[in-house]
């Protein structure tokens, strides 16, 4: 049977890695996870206790296609407590994830051949989702100096119709400042340029609070999620926030590909708001871990780490040791025992000579992760 162009796209790497990882566990043999970016801890205890709760009456089938209006409510509510900032409940609309929210976004905004601009190293099924839906990916390279984000210098040598920025972003950790970001949206506005702000990794920041592009506009798209701050990654549930005139757009595209989101999932995510304590305290060990790893690498010669400003990634060169960053994360895995992810991934381009490694897990884990990777970077076998 005949398959599309579109279904033609590139496999999600670090979803190979983790299956692989899985394949050598069911072996009887131990691994340590820093390859996925998926917290370690399960959705918070208030979140599950509201869903059991609910589901004694409650039957749980279709809500509306924009998603609760508590739920949304709520959500408005985070953006006046963590940035000042007032938002219309009726903005925001419940995804099945933020892949489902990339999906809606790039379906009302782009056509097909539209080019849209992604920060090169970035997060690799932006590119994937666009291509099945016939929208050109443009790669910008970025440099360490400008910590791997977008200027608006370097958006003039190409010709796009949108840009899709993350701060902090996924694989370096790298935040957009204020200023440069207020500067990138008026760029895009100026230039008429559909801005897209993934933000799915605020709520987890270091020496400074990330911003969202709503405190400086009301015409971009911002998608988010409960995956990693809410610790919910496989309730697959998220939001978008939209200009007014674009809610309508959104919901018709919503009712005819998702009908909505789980209605399960919606009220684990309500419940999650009750949980600030719980969710503060991850926080607290992603700090730990972070702390610990950026003490330890150095000392095994893998001290050329992007500077981690959020999210819970280290993005570390590893070209003094291997031109083949696929082939050096599938020898930590077999020799050293530690599931990573290869730069190849998230930049096609350059990431031979990168490597990503996860530190949602537990502080005991990645203390012991970080004992394999010295045994393997001492060319060593962990003995499992």
């Amino acid at each position: 049977m005949k398959s599309s162009q579109r279904s033609r796209i590139d496999p999600f790497i670090v979803m190979d890695i983790m299956e692989r990882a899985q394949a050598i566990e069911q072996k009887g043999h131990s691994i340590v996870h820093m390859e996925v970016g998926q917290p370690g801890t399960s959705a918070p205890k208030a979140a599950k206790d509201f869903l059991k709760a609910s589901l004694e009456n409650n039957p749980m089938g279709y809500t509306v296609a924009l998603g609760l209006p508590d739920l949304r409510k709520k959500i408005a509510e985070l953006y006046s407590d963590w940035y000042g900032v007032d938002i219309d409940w009726n903005r925001i609309i419940i995804t099945s994830g933020s892949s489902a929210g990339f999906i809606l976004a790039f379906t009302a905004l782009f056509e097909q051949a539209d080019k849209v601009g992604l920060a090169n190293p970035g997060y690799p099924s932006y590119r994937q989702i666009m291509k099945a839906l016939n929208i050109e990916p443009v790669l910008i390279n970025t440099a360490e100096r400008n910590k791997f984000q977008l200027n608006p210098s370097e958006l003039d040598e190409h010709t796009i119709n949108g840009l899709l920025i993350a701060s902090p972003a996924n694989p370096t950790g790298c935040m957009i400042e204020r200023d440069p970001l207020n500067e990138l949206i008026d760029y895009c506005d100026n230039k008429k340029i559909s801005l897209i702000s993934d933000e799915i990794y605020h709520g987890i920041q270091y020496q400074m609070k990330p911003s969202t592009v709503l405190e400086f506009s009301d015409s971009c798209y911002v998608i988010n999620s409960f995956s990693k701050y809410f610790s919910m990654t496989g309730w697959r549930i998220g939001w978008m926030v939209v200009p007014k005139q674009h809610v309508r757009i959104i919901e018709r595209i919503q009712q005819n590909m998702f009908i909505c989101a789980s209605h399960a999932s919606q009220i684990v995510a309500l419940g999650a708001f009750e949980s600030k304590n719980e969710l503060e305290k991850n926080l607290e060990t992603y700090k730990e871990n972070r702390t610990k790893l950026l003490s330890a690498l150095p000392e095994m010669g893998l001290g050329k780490i992007a500077p981690p400003d959020g999210a819970f990634y280290l993005y570390v060169d590893i070209s003094e040791f291997s031109s083949d960053s696929y082939d050096f994360a599938k020898r930590m895995l077999d020799i050293g025992g530690v599931a990573i992810t290869p730069g190849i991934d998230f930049d096609p381009i350059n990431g031979n000579s990168m490597i990503r490694l996860s530190y949602a897990r537990s502080t005991p884990e990645i203390l012991n992760g970080i004992e394999r990777i010295k045994i393997f970077m001492n060319g060593k076998k962990y003995i499992q």
